[in-house]
Order: C-alpha cells, then sequence, then structure tokens
C-alpha cells in the first residue's frame, strides 16, 4: 500500500521564508503561547550544539477553493501546507528570527527574547543580572534583521566587552566564532513530513495521535483551529479576542468578563458547533470545516458554505455578551457563584449549548430558561454528568433534541433527564454514598457549598452570609471562609484516627470564618463548641444546625457515628436547594 507522506528537508531560513510567503499555514503567531521562554532557550542552545531537535508534520492542503492566508500581513500566497506537529517550536523559531511578538496565555503580548554569551557559547532568559552582564548579547533576534552586519555586531559588542575586562586573542577569536555559528543557524537543517493532500482531517488527526504516544486533547484541537484560520479567519479571531475579553475587568465597556470561566477558543468553539450542529465530538469541526455531510460522509465546496454560515450565524450567538451574562446569572440562580466550586469546565459550555438552544432556537421564555438550566447545571454537577467520557454523553443528550421542534419539547426533555437522575434512591442513598471520600473537588461538595448560596445560609458560628464572606472578586492573604475540621485533625490524631480518607473526610468540614477556624484550634468539639453557641439565640442555633447539616448532640458522638450522620443530612440539605431553585 502506498504511503500517505513524504519527507521533506528544509532550512531554517527557508521555513521562514515559506512561512512569510504564506505557503506554510502557521496561526500560533496569533494564538496564546504556551512554552516558557526557557524552552525555547535550550531550543536554540541545541540547534548551536548541533543536536537534532525533532521533525515537522505538515499537511497538504492542495490551495483548496477559497482558502486564505494566515496571518496578520497580506501574504503573496494560499497556505498549502498546514502544521500538525511542531507549532510551538516553529513558533518560537519565527518568533525570535523575525523578533515577532506573541500572545501569552493571559493574552498579553510580548517578544521572546533570548540573550547569548559567545565566549562560552551560552544562551540564557536575560534577567535583571543579565542584563547588566556585558558578557551577554542581549537580544539574538538583532543578528537576523534583514539589515544586520555580523561583523559590526561582533566588533561593536567586542569594543564593549573589553571596556570591562582584558580579551586576550583567542577570546576575540572566540568571541567572532560564536557570532558567525549563531547568524549560520539560518542553515540549520530540519526534516518534515508531509502528509498528502488525499487524506481527510480524521486520518491526519489519527496520524498525529499515533505519532505523539500521549496525544493531548488540547493538541487536537489546536489542529482544528489551524484549519480554522484557512477557512474562516475572522471567526478564530472572534474565538480568541472573545475568550481574551473575559479575562479582563472593564468599567468603560459591554464585556463578556465574569468571575466563574476563562474559556479557551476551542471551548467556544464547540458551543457553536453545540449549537448549530446538535454535535458533541470535536472531530466533527474538521467535517464541518471542509464541508462534509455528517450523515453521508461527502464534501462539496456548496455544502462547505451552508454549513460555514450555519456556523457563523452560530458563533455569533454564542459570543453575544447579552446572551453570555443572562447564562452566567442562571449558573449564579443555581448558586455557583465562585469558579473554584466549579468542578468541571465541559459541565458549564454544555448547559451553555442547552441555554443557547433554548432561547435561539425555540424562544423559551427567558425567566423559565434560566430557572431550566439552573436545574439542569446543579444536577449534571453533583452527578458528576461530564466527568467520565463527555463528548458521548453529551452527543447523546444532544441527539434527543435533533426531533425536538418547540420549546415545550426542549424543556420536556431536559425535565426527563434531570427527573432520571435525581430520584429518590439518589438523595437518600448515592449522594451520601458519594460523600464518603476526603477529596477536596468532590462533585457533592461543590454542591454542598452551592447550596448554602441558595439557601442564603450564614457561616458557621458567623453573623455574614456564606453569599457574603465569599462574594466574587475579593481577595486577601486569608480567605474569608475557611474549611475547618468540626473534629479537629490534631484531636483525631492523637486518638488513633490517622488516615487521611478518614480524617479529611467531606463530612467533617464546615465553612467558618478564618479568625474562627485559627481559635478553634486542636480542641474537641464539646470543648469549643459551647463558646461560639453563646453568640446565638435558639432559633439562630437552629438555623445554624440545619444549614451546616449539624445533627443535635453531635459533639458528644462517635466519630464514625457523627460522619454517618452528617452525610445523610448534608444530603437532605443540598435536595432543600436543589428544590428551592425548582420552585
Amino acid at each position: 500500500m502506498a504511503t500517505l507522506f513524504k519527507e521533506v528537508n528544509y532550512n531554517l531560513a527557508t521555513l521562514i521564508q515559506q512561512i512569510d510567503l504564506g505557503v506554510i499555514g502557521l496561526p500560533d503567531i496569533q494564538r496564546p503561547f504556551v512554552w516558557p521562554d526557557t524552552k525555547v532557550r535550550d531550543l536554540f542552545d541545541s540547534m548551536f550544539k548541533g543536536y537534532p531537535v525533532g521533525y515537522f508534520l505538515f499537511w497538504a492542503n492542495a490551495n483548496v477553493e477559497g482558502t486564505k492566508g494566515i496571518g496578520t500581513a497580506q501574504k503573496q500566497k494560499h497556505p498549502n501546507l498546514l502544521i500538525v506537529d511542531g507549532q510551538q517550536r516553529l513558533t518560537s523559531l519565527y518568533a525570535v528570527v523575525k523578533g515577532q511578538e506573541v500572545i501569552r496565555e493571559n493574552y498579553s503580548t510580548a517578544n521572546i527574547v533570548i540573550a547569548f554569551n559567545p565566549l562560552e557559547g551560552k544562551f540564557e532568559v536575560p534577567d535583571a543580572a543579565i542584563r547588566k552582564n556585558p558578557r551577554y548579547y542581549q537580544n539574538i533576534s538583532e543578528i537576523w534583521k534583514p539589515d544586520a552586519d555580523i561583523f559590526e555586531i561582533t566588533e561593536s559588542f567586542t569594543e564593549k566587552l573589553e571596556q570591562t575586562r582584558e580579551l586576550t586573542r583567542e577570546d576575540v577569536k572566540r568571541i567572532r566564532q560564536a557570532f558567525n555559528a549563531l547568524k549560520n543557524l539560518e542553515n540549520y537543517p530540519f526534516s518534515a513530513l508531509e502528509l498528502s493532500s488525499n487524506i481527510d482531517e480524521e486520518q491526519v488527526a489519527d496520524v498525529f495521535v499515533r505519532i505523539n504516544s500521549q496525544g493531548k486533547t488540547l493538541n487536537q484541537a489546536d489542529f482544528i483551529l489551524t484549519l480554522m484560520s484557512v477557512f474562516w479567519e475572522e471567526g478564530r479571531k472572534d474565538l480568541e479576542e472573545f475568550c481574551r475579553l473575559c479575562r479582563i475587568p472593564t468599567k468603560s465597556a459591554a464585556s463578556p468578563f465574569n468571575y466563574l470561566i476563562d474559556p479557551n477558543p476551542d471551548q467556544m468553539l464547540r458551543v457553536s458547533v453545540g449549537l448549530a450542529f446538535r454535535r458533541a465530538r470535536l472531530q466533527y469541526v474538521y467535517s464541518i470545516l471542509r464541508g462534509k455531510d455528517l450523515d453521508t460522509g461527502e464534501f462539496s465546496t456548496e455544502r462547505r458554505d451552508t454549513q460555514f454560515r450555519r456556523l457563523q450565524e452560530a458563533q455569533a450567538k454564542a459570543l453575544d455578551i447579552q446572551n453570555w451574562h443572562e447564562f452566567i446569572k442562571a449558573i449564579k440562580i443555581a448558586g455557583f457563584a465562585r469558579q473554584d466550586y466549579i468542578s468541571s469546565k465541559n459541565n458549564l459550555l454544555y448547559a451553555y449549548i442547552y441555554f443557547l438552544i433554548g432561547r435561539e432556537d425555540y424562544g423559551m421564555d427567558l425567566y423559565e430558561l434560566k430557572k431550566l438550566i439552573a436545574k439542569w447545571f446543579f444536577m449534571s454537577s453533583i452527578t458528576g454528568r461530564y466527568t467520565g467520557s463527555p463528548e458521548t454523553v453529551m452527543e447523546m443528550d444532544l441527539a434527543r433534541l435533533r426531533t425536538v421542534t418547540d420549546a415545550a419539547g426542549f424543556q420536556a426533555v431536559l425535565e426527563e433527564i434531570i427527573d432520571s437522575q435525581l430520584t429518590n434512591d439518589f438523595w437518600e442513598m448515592t449522594l451520601p454514598l458519594a460523600m464518603a471520600t476526603s477529596s477536596s473537588t468532590s462533585p457533592s461538595l461543590y454542591a454542598y457549598y452551592a447550596s448554602k448560596y441558595v439557601l442564603d445560609a450564614y457561616g458557621l458560628f458567623s453573623k455574614l452570609k456564606v453569599s457574603d464572606l465569599l462574594q466574587e472578586g475579593l481577595r486577601s492573604k486569608k480567605s474569608a471562609l475557611e474549611r475547618h475540621h468540626l473534629f479537629p485533625k490534631a484531636w483525631l490524631h492523637r486518638n488513633g484516627i490517622t488516615e487521611q480518607r478518614e480524617v479529611n473526610q467531606i463530612a467533617n468540614f464546615a465553612l467558618v470564618e478564618w479568625s474562627d477556624n485559627i481559635a478553634i484550634s486542636d480542641k474537641h468539639p464539646s470543648e469549643y463548641l459551647p463558646y461560639y453557641l453563646e453568640r446565638l439565640d435558639e432559633q439562630e442555633r437552629l438555623d445554624m444546625y440545619h444549614w451546616h447539616a449539624l445533627p443535635d448532640n453531635w459533639e458528644i458522638m462517635t466519630y464514625a457515628d457523627f460522619l454517618v450522620e452528617r452525610r445523610k443530612m448534608i444530603a437532605a440539605v443540598i435536595k432543600r436547594a436543589y428544590e428551592k431553585i425548582s420552585r
């Protein structure tokens, strides 16, 4: 059988030239750059020493009609090679050689600056000490500027260094040789495997996974956004701008900024695809961007244009700031008002798909829709619905909506799924058992915290509400509320209970103000409780015991009995919160 690839050799200068011309599509120069500068330093160090630094994997795009050049500058040619593997490496090389800014993970822009010590043949990311050290040429990007004269650079560096120390003839010779070798990295050889234009996106993705034993989903998303750059560059830019603005507080204009989620472009693309095509698997995006019929498997330019229009319309709705913030309100109705209490971004973004379907496709009343989405998110959070095989489960959920024609049908489908999950057995058996864990990221623990928001609860022994103490955006050296061991860790250890799984049981924790947490220290509950109960009248005590799921006389119970009883009571508190959301 014929191979689906060929091997092609390049040097660094040719690769850079092909990117500039637009022959090689390199979108990462406009996307968040995740390599640390130290890794870029090591890349140039390896090249300088003549070590191999890996290969690139390209996919021949065959100048598909309607494709665009990649990047902000106008390209002379359409990209006919898309980089599938080695994007961060090629981005590093291009950014340093061209002195091109990159966008960091926080969406700020910066240059990658690498300093060079020619006497030692050593590269560094300059810090304050390096910047003051005359033995270092501060930015190797200057070497490859079009008007740079390597002889002038070498002479200037040598003269400045001689002002601080005496150089031997051997030192001067070593400096000249080092600068020449650095300049000549333009001729450093690279090998690339070019996949045939005859294979489709699924095959390309499969090749990538097979040659990268870990096959990370993030890289699959990178590949999809590479395709998006070719077929719909403006759409990808819109995704990235939305995600950038989600991270930046502002007082002067409408903004998607929020305290619950900092989405990534591929995640918002998932939302658009879910809304437009009722699909959840990332692999379907390949097909949509190439004009493949998801049912017949056939490709056509006309279908690509049609599917792109649907995707464009859906993305406009997904990135609509009003839609976004109305959805965020629905999540807060469910009590999840802090990012660190949301255990799954998938869960949040899938809920957004349902919100958009309900609002945009079925015109559901906004008040009723937000209540429905709050119930849905509460259910999917507490059950961990999208933690195992999220794409598979979401695909099945969306499939149930493909035949729905109106708002009533949409609501009925979601209500049916919710009721099938939150049964009496779930509340009375499944949920208490799920809390027999010490996991600090348990979905049931986060649901319990959310319930305190919903029930308007006060912090344990506090005159302040949980919602006030955990108000979004507030940051201090000490958390306003801390997780307190009701039976203190030190006391348990003194009494022979040392296993972390037992000591850190969910049922042994309560949210108290940090000052009370410190004051309680390692005292037994029967010792510290009377002092704190003096703060409360009888009704306040009853409310406190209700909100915090404390059995009567819990302070004199055995630790094992206390855990069993409190798990049941926490489950009952969560159920009451869900019932309040549902009213």
